[in-house]
């Protein structure tokens, strides 16, 4: 069998937060800096506040642009009044990952017990593009990478991976 080489992904990472700025952003830090240390690339990084139709008009740009191949949110996946992103996301999609949300939760389940019931955790593909919805605590972020993304978004991890079947999401 041949060995595959990295192939290098090109990301995006959106916070959803009201009040967290570029200096009091610890989650998408953590994204970025988990995601770059990996060998990936961080295609550009923003925030919006939680709006569903802000957050969906960046989704919206970054799916339609050919030099993002993965976005990543972080926050508004909660059940208060604010927590819109899984809404303003879940129109957007092609295809949801259901297993995405539940694998999130699982893994979760051991550092936070039952409180990871409360995530709205979500993952779907939009115009050949990935989509995951992560919470907005640094500790969900960490969970979500370390746990789950950094092996599917990983060509080399085996039976099988999400970069392994980029290159044909959009075929018809």
């Amino acid at each position: 069998m041949k060995e595959t080489d990295f192939l290098p992904l090109r990301i995006s990472v959106l916070v959803v937060s009201d009040t967290r700025t570029a200096e009091t952003d610890t989650s998408g830090k953590t994204l970025a800096e988990r995601l770059t240390q990996a060998g990936h690339t961080l295609s550009e990084k923003c925030f919006v506040p939680d709006d569903i139709y802000q957050i969906r008009a960046v989704l919206s740009r970054w799916i339609v642009d050919p030099a993002v191949d993965i976005v990543l949110t972080t926050g508004g996946t909660g059940l208060t009044g604010r927590d819109g992103t899984p809404e303003a996301a879940k129109p957007l999609f092609d295809k949801l990952i259901e297993g995405f949300g539940e694998m999130f939760r699982r893994v979760s389940y051991e550092e936070i017990s039952t409180s990871t019931i409360q995530s709205r955790v979500t993952a779907g593909v939009a115009n050949g593009t990935y989509i995951f919805c992560l919470p907005g605590s640094s500790g969900a972020c960490r969970t979500g990478w370390d746990k789950i993304l950094a092996e599917q978004l990983d060509i080399r991890s085996l039976p099988c991976n999400f970069a392994e079947i980029l290159p044909r999401l959009n075929e018809n």
